[in-house]
């Protein structure tokens, strides 16, 4: 039983890894595309919202409900779930408004957008780059923790979960490389720092790991499932398909969208 435990923690790490170095695909897109596939992002994005706001309304909610009804009734249990579900959403509201609009790593960078007036400002640019990274460790904090969580508890869930928000992190990557490369003309410094920030998706499951696995019971694990619903939806809606709209691709993103949806809902059906 302790080597399926250990088995499972394993491998949550493992996806919350992935999720987190995904920003390297977006760095490696950057240096090797001349112009950004608007199309191709626009349509993993709306694919990686449409995964998270049906796991987390159809899936996630509910498990975190059912866990918080059986420890303090119906009525009780599911004001916690609610509150809970709106606390998530709280605190992933308050990190983004801490951060600067100008550093924000979901303002849309494009390959192409970086002129040469814009590459001759080096100090703007490598200032640009850092606080986007920093910005998208502390996006990536939460996130990690999500996934972690998600992938203890279902393993197929956290898959499904890590995924979108690997590709979640695919423009994020972006956001941090373009500018640093232009700033810095070095390619390796650009990857290194984007390799860095996503790294804060596994110290966020570490973290969690520490700090609440010795306290998980069914009350805490419901908590914190209900809060991770939150932090997911604000993330599609807030992130994801405004970013992808911003690409110039409405309509993609919103097949995307019904695609990712259409696809968790395939997949949970498939483990019943």
């Amino acid at each position: 039983m302790e080597n399926v435990e250990f088995q499972h923690i394993l491998m949550a790490f493992g996806l919350t890894l992935f999720a987190g170095l995904a920003t390297g695909i977006g760095s490696a897109m950057a240096f090797f595309a001349k112009r950004t596939n608007t199309k191709f992002l626009s349509l993993s994005l709306g694919f990686s919202a449409g995964v998270m706001i049906y796991v987390s309304f159809v899936e996630i909610f509910f498990k975190a409900k059912d866990s918080l009804t059986e420890a303090y009734g119906v009525v009780s249990g599911t004001w916690a779930t609610v509150l809970s579900f709106l606390g998530g959403i709280a605190l992933i509201a308050l990190i983004d408004r801490f951060i600067p609009s100008a550093e924000n790593p979901h303002e849309v960078e494009k390959i192409e957008d970086m002129t040469e007036e814009k590459r001759k400002k080096s100090t703007h640019l490598m200032r640009m780059g850092l606080f986007t990274a920093l910005a998208i460790a502390i996006h990536n904090f939460p996130e990690g923790l999500a996934t972690f969580t998600a992938a203890l508890t279902d393993p197929n869930l956290g898959v499904a979960i890590a995924v979108a928000i690997a590709i979640h992190n695919i423009p994020e990557g972006i956001a941090v490389s373009v500018p640093v490369y232009y700033a810095t003309g070095s390619r390796r410094k650009a990857f290194r720092l984007s390799f860095l920030s996503g790294l804060a998706e596994p110290v966020g499951a570490l973290v969690g790991y520490l700090i609440l696995m010795p306290f998980l019971s069914p009350t805490l694990f419901g908590i914190i499932f209900a809060g991770v619903a939150g932090i997911m939806v604000f993330i599609s809606l807030d992130e994801l398909l405004p970013a992808a709209q911003k690409y110039g691709e409405h309509h993609l993103s919103i097949y995307g969208l019904i695609a990712g949806m259409a696809v968790m809902a395939i997949s949970l059906l498939l483990f019943l």
